[in-house]
């Protein structure tokens, strides 16, 4: 790419960065905007052989009320797959290969053929027997807690997850971390008015509550300790702090942060120290604007031009 190209590209996006988000973000905030669309679109692009196969097949899943390939298929052969999936294995081949549609192939826009159907990786897993073995004794397990637990609503997620833990170990069942994990996360919902999640309780003498980053003292079974809550990633944020800031983050995050949002605390893992160039402010060299002579000659040339032209068309129309 050629420096007038490039500076072309660069003026076009900051162009559109001061018209879209002047007055909503702060102007060193532009990146974090533009960067991840540029990478979306990035990605857009890599993905458009395949677009169109992936759509088609998400349209005909959508019309076949097909939003989840596993509930489905359980929906239609039942526990079967669970204790007999061997002899299903046929069967289960030609149901996904349904799920393709009609034709077996399309055009896509480069004049290739795209094959529809699933994508390899989703169907590999569904015709793995480990796949349903594993959903089997999370149905088993689910159902069994169900049925000891009942119909209650917790509205305290951490009296949930005792209360849980307290019946799998009356019932003598043993799950994984992962599957407990997607048994929780299955029957449970996010809640803005609800008690915060407990993620880690310290033990006594081993921590000290520190706001800041995320050492809370709360009342753990009739004794005060100090907790970590489970973050919600839906109010996740980065924040670009100075390096040469006075205070550090402590102090930025004090003053840019806490007044707006008095329960955030600092990641320490997930901080990082570098440097940031802005090639457009150090590098673009922006084109120096025509003086208005230079305009109005132009404009002149081109009037006097069309009014040439139009001459031109009223003497070639009297004459015939």
């Amino acid at each position: 790419m050629d420096q007038a190209t490039h500076n072309k590209i660069v003026s076009f996006i900051w162009g559109i960065a001061d018209d879209v988000l002047r007055d909503l973000f702060k102007r060193g905030k532009y990146p974090d905007v533009i960067l991840p669309m540029c990478v979306i679109r990035r990605m857009d692009a890599v993905l458009e052989p395949t677009k169109k196969s992936v759509l088609e097949t998400k349209r005909m899943l959508d019309d076949a009320r097909i939003t989840e390939q596993r509930a489905a298929l359980y929906e239609e052969f039942g526990d079967q797959l669970f204790t007999d999936f061997a002899r299903l294995t046929g069967t289960l081949e030609n149901r996904l290969a349904d799920w393709g549609g009609d034709e077996d192939e399309s055009d896509n826009e480069n004049g290739g053929n795209a094959k529809k159907g699933l994508p390899e990786k989703t169907r590999k897993r569904l015709l793995d027997a480990r796949t349903w073995e594993r959903d089997g004794r999370l149905v088993d397990a689910a159902t069994r807690l169900r049925e000891a637990l009942g119909d209650t609503l917790f509205k305290d997620h951490n009296v949930f997850r005792d209360r849980v833990d307290a019946r799998l170990g009356t019932l003598n069942i043993r799950l994984p971390a992962a599957d407990l994990k997607a048994i929780l996360k299955a029957v449970s919902w996010r809640e803005e008015s609800a008690p915060p999640v407990i993620a880690k309780v310290h033990k006594p003498g081993k921590a000290k509550p520190d706001l800041l980053r995320g050492l809370f003292e709360a009342p753990v079974s009739g004794k005060v300790a100090v907790v970590e809550y489970e973050p919600d990633s839906d109010l996740r944020d980065t924040e670009q702090v100075p390096l040469l800031e006075e205070g550090g983050i402590e102090a930025f995050i004090r003053r840019e942060v806490l007044p707006y949002t008095p329960d955030a605390w600092i990641k320490e893992d997930a901080t990082r120290i570098g440097y940031e160039v802005s090639f457009t402010r150090h590098f673009y060299k922006p084109q120096p604007m025509r003086s208005l002579e230079e305009i109005s000659a132009d404009i002149l040339a081109i009037e006097k031009e069309a009014e040439g032209l139009l001459d031109g068309l009223l003497k070639t129309g009297s004459s015939r």
